[in-house]
């Protein structure tokens, strides 16, 4: 049955109404969350606020490396030290190495751009801080909605975003109803504030709508896969930042790896691969157990025990892809719009300003009696912003990463090294770029085959088993979130013309071509393994994959992450 039959058969859903609904429990949506009442709180208002969090609990779908800059939640939360914010180790020095194959080249502290130093910032599971915001805002009386999915963008009669609804639950795998269905439920809003992360569905949905890209160059996303570890306390150095550029990737190719000490032992560490690859035998998840193999990336994991895994996508186009980030009744925040800084790797404290800047534009809407309007005072808040300013200095990051790794490295250390210690606060030219990361796809024909080393189980490891210790999990009789516009294009483009590069860029193993019996291919999608990273609905060279919610709740539940 489609949602149209349904809703004619069993509808209508149950209403609730609130001054603002904020669709993801993220660190931006949350900061929204939190400021909104900070405000109601300081003024003597009342302001209904909830948040919607498609995982099961706030930080569940989290997913960071991650470094943090405290400055934006010391504007949120002054005292959050005395609050016990989970920042509790500061980084301690900073390492960017260039490998090759076997070598390692250490670049000296005085040419490593100020855009990777890390005085002053924290290195933390993002997860774990979420939990915490996620308790901050619920002490001030916001409502949180975990293992609900947005899954519906609603409009009113002018056009404007009414709000959203709930994905209905107990549909089979037929799309029949099942005896446990639940009908979704709406949330009616004045504003509607869409914090979904990267490639949020609902978001793409809302910037081709009100064509919020238009003049824009086209956005741009890499895949970041991160494992967990607990190593031997003998090589643990709490808060030493590591990053590296060059092997595994090639010249022409964009990737680097991150690698940082936690406190307990800990190791967080990961490899960042650009979308715009054209070799489609690439997978960024062998790519990813390849470069832990380095020497110099081997030596701190030695004797220790991966406890975690997962992936997300990044988006990193900077200024020159940001969309209008206002339209009539909402607002994009955070990684919906793509306000990570890629030059600093860092994107929370991004997050968290915009849904700060958007909370109070929302605020003061609603407090002098508008709704459904575009909230522009938060767009003209940002451009006057400190977080305006430091991403104008990172406006060509990816843009110069595009054109290979000895150009870039050339071109991004003049814009991030030499031009601030000339006096300039941001380059004078723009790069643009205007091929989307699915059209670089070449024919798999054309490009060199890459064969990969079997897994060891010790350092390296499979698909399969890394999915494993993400928690990830999907009630299997629901019907498949990975959709396909048309069933055929798999067999008769991707795999024809690109190998199938679907089964290589997943990190989860979602996809895979088998026979059926007449010896002829198919794509089989195990939807269950999905970790929402939404590479497939980014990199599928013909865009036929659409990555839908799935019933709310379901996915990774990550732990320390």
């Amino acid at each position: 049955m489609t949602n149209s039959e349904i809703l004619a058969q069993f509808g209508p859903r149950e209403a609730m109404e609130y001054d603002v609904v904020v669709v993801g429990g993220g660190p931006g949506g949350l900061a929204t969350a939190i400021r909104l009442k900070q405000l109601a709180l300081e003024k003597g208002t009342d302001l209904s606020v909830v948040v919607l969090e498609k995982g099961s609990e706030p930080g569940a779908h989290i997913l960071s490396g991650a470094v943090v800059d405290p400055i934006a939640l010391t504007e949120l939360f002054p005292d959050w030290k005395a609050l016990g914010a989970p920042l509790g180790q500061p980084v301690t020095g900073d390492d960017v190495l260039f490998l090759s194959e076997s070598g390692t080249l250490r670049m000296p502290q005085f040419l490593i751009p100020e855009s990777l130093h890390n005085a002053g910032n924290y290195v933390i599971s993002l997860g774990n801080l979420v939990r915490w915001l996620g308790q901050q805002a619920e002490a001030l009386g916001v409502e949180i909605f975990p293992g609900f999915a947005a899954a519906e963008v609603l409009y009113n009669e002018d056009d404007s975003v009414k709000g959203v609804a709930t994905g209905n639950l107990g549909i089979g795998k037929d799309g029949e109803p099942t005896d446990n269905f639940q009908l979704g439920m709406e949330l009616h809003a004045k504003y509607t504030i869409f914090a979904e992360g990267s490639r949020g569905h609902l978001g793409k949905t809302l910037i081709a709508k009100y064509k919020l890209d238009a003049g824009k160059d086209p956005q741009t996303y890499a895949i970041g896969i991160k494992e967990l570890w607990e190593v031997d306390p003998s090589r643990a150095q709490p808060g030493h930042v590591v990053h590296s550029l060059g092997w595994p990737m090639n010249s022409k190719t964009y990737g680097g790896g991150f690698l940082y000490h936690l406190e307990g032992n800990k190791v967080t560490l990961g490899f960042i691969t650009g979308l715009e690859y054209s070799n489609p035998w690439l997978s960024p998840f062998e790519e990813m157990q390849r470069w832990k193999t380095h020497p110099a990336i081997r030596k701190h994991l030695e004797g220790g025990k991966r406890i975690g895994y997962g992936a997300r996508s990044i988006t990193c186009g900077g200024l020159n892809s940001l969309p209008k980030t206002v339209f009539p009744g909402g607002a994009l925040v955070g990684c919906e719009a793509g306000f990570l800084n890629f030059s600093r790797i860092k994107g929370s404290h991004t997050a968290i300003k915009t849904g700060m800047l958007a909370a109070e534009a929302a605020y003061a809407a609603v407090t002098s009696g508008r709704q459904h309007d575009a909230l522009d005072a938060y767009p003209q808040a940002f451009e006057i912003s400190w977080l305006s300013a430091e991403l104008q200095a990172s406006r060509n990051t990816k843009q110069w990463m595009k054109k290979g790794l000895y150009l870039s490295s050339l071109m991004n250390g003049i814009e991030l090294w030499l031009l601030p210690k000339l006096g300039f606060k941001a380059p004078p030219w723009n790069i643009h770029s205007t091929v989307p990361d699915h059209a670089m796809l070449k024919p798999a024909s054309s490009c060199p085959r890459i064969i990969y080393p079997k897994p060891d189980g010790k350092l390296t490891f499979d698909k399969l088993s890394s999915v494993f210790i993400s928690n990830t999990n999907h009630e299997e009789n629901q019907p498949a979130h990975l959709t396909l516009k048309n069933n055929s294009v798999p067999v008769n483009t991707n795999l024809a013309m690109y190998a199938g590069p679907e089964s290589r860029y997943c990190p989860a193993g979602v996809y895979e071509y088998v026979k059926n019996p007449d010896d002829t291919d198919r794509l089989q999608i195990n939807a269950q393994n999905c970790v929402h990273c939404k590479t497939c609905d980014i990199k599928d060279p013909t865009q036929n994959i659409v990555w839908v919610t799935p019933e709310g709740g379901g996915g990774p539940n990550y732990s320390g992450m």
